[in-house]
């Protein structure tokens, strides 16, 4: 039985308990979680990669589904933690990267995709055909959408069939913003009703039971609503569990399936918590880990300007906004602030559009050179006590030293904690 399916059943028949499924491409934040899994001993970490983010083409990050497991098994092997202890998913696998291209070639690039998640060893394999493509109709009917979803676990279904690891489980369902968050702000969120969730799982179990996939069907394990949260630029739209109730009591009677819920960044410990309880066990963060590592190498830019001789400064802030008013492409369909409030913005939008620029080879370069400033010159507890307090148990604890690197993990660390609290708050009883 697959881990994610193990739990599941144990959400159903023991207590409410979920997982968090961390999709992030930066070494910190991977890293971060590993060392969070391995404090409070949880039997796997499991990490999502979208559509956009990794394919065969390499994504916005350069990156294959096999780079991809090199990477995170390579940040494992630093943290020591056992590579047969990741999972690692496949988010909104599709045609969305090829949507300017024709429905045909769309969707013999996404199965190509598929193939290749499976081939490099993703075991969870979330299956969304809900984009319109080039000659498609907008909206897509959901048979099409089906139709498409069918055909993607078919090709998963055949890599799995070549390979000699464990078959792969799947999610469904679409009701999420495309991959990467919304492009607005958000005027109203609806909740999917349970006619709605219901039918869309009865859907694909029809459609896949009428392609020979029975064996697949037993491996569904969640499907993707809209449980009424999410965020936008400046605000959270927190869970309400009211909204929610019959589309919770929707699931309870759908044995192994569970619903996943997108876009829980930002909600607070309780309404994490309330949404495991309510059978949105699985709980996808993003956005949320690379706001929290902004927001520490914000601080530790800030200990720099008090700390460290004026002449060595690496302005890290101040390189980065830079940079991205140079090379606005990652940004510029979603901010249409300009002046100081574009700058605002650009560093501390929720939706974290930064986040796509900490590769870039300059700021890399100051974040480095920030870093052996203060490796080299640690700051004393005070400063960190200003920039940093939620760092501070960690600290006095002994936990971590007062390294950059330790810092800005056991800052993300705080994130996780909350996640880790909703999920597995039933553990000690």
């Amino acid at each position: 039985m697959h881990p994610l399916q193990a739990l599941i059943a144990r959400h159903q028949q023991i207590a409410p308990c979920g997982v968090t499924s961390i999709c992030s491409a930066h070494p910190l934040v991977i890293e971060a979680a590993l060392r969070h899994a391995q404090r409070h001993a949880l039997p796997f970490a499991l990490f999502e990669a979208t559509c956009n983010q990794v394919n065969q083409e390499g994504g916005y990050t350069g990156m294959t589904p096999a780079d991809f497991v090199r990477f995170v098994h390579a940040i494992a092997d630093k943290a020591d933690f056992a590579q047969a202890n990741i999972l690692l998913g496949g988010d909104h696998l599709g045609p969305n990267p090829w949507a300017t291209l024709a429905a045909d070639a769309a969707m013999a690039k996404a199965e190509a995709m598929v193939t290749a998640y499976v081939d490099a060893g993703f075991t969870k394999i979330h299956l969304d055909c809900s984009m319109a493509c080039a000659d498609d109709p907008n909206p897509l009917p959901e048979a099409e959408i089906v139709r498409r979803a069918v055909r993607l676990a078919r090709a998963a279904e055949a890599a799995h069939a070549r390979s000699s690891g464990p078959a792969p489980v799947y999610v469904i369902g679409t009701e999420v913003p495309v991959p990467g968050g919304a492009t607005e702000a958000i005027d109203g969120l609806a909740v999917t009703t349970p006619e709605a969730a219901l039918a869309t799982i009865e859907a694909h179990r029809a459609a896949f039971l009428a392609a020979g996939l029975e064996a697949a069907w037993t491996r569904v394990i969640a499907s993707v609503v809209q449980p009424g949260v999410e965020f936008d630029h400046h605000r959270v739209i927190d869970y309400l569990p009211a909204k929610a109730h019959a589309l919770s009591e929707a699931i309870a009677g759908m044995p192994g399936m569970v619903f996943e819920a997108h876009s829980t960044d930002y909600q607070t410990a309780d309404n994490l918590a309330a949404l495991v309880r309510d059978h949105f066990a699985i709980l996808k963060v993003g956005p949320g880990l690379t706001f929290a590592l902004r927001e520490a190498l914000w601080a530790l830019d800030a200990i720099e300007q008090d700390w460290v001789d004026d002449k060595r400064h690496a302005r890290l802030r101040e390189v980065a906004l830079a940079r991205l008013h140079a090379e606005p492409k990652h940004w510029q369909r979603y901010y249409s602030a300009q002046g100081a409030q574009l700058d605002v913005d650009l560093q501390y939008s929720l939706s974290d559009r930064i986040r796509y620029y900490w590769p870039d080879a300059i700021i890399e370069s100051s974040r480095q050179r920030l870093f052996d400033n203060l490796q080299s010159n640690p700051p004393p507890l005070p400063l960190i006590s200003q920039y940093l307090p939620r760092v501070l148990p960690a600290l006095r604890e002994g936990r971590i030293d007062n390294a950059p690197a330790a810092l800005v993990m056991a800052h993300i660390e705080t994130i996780l904690d909350d996640y880790h609290h909703a999920c597995h708050r039933h553990d000690a009883h």
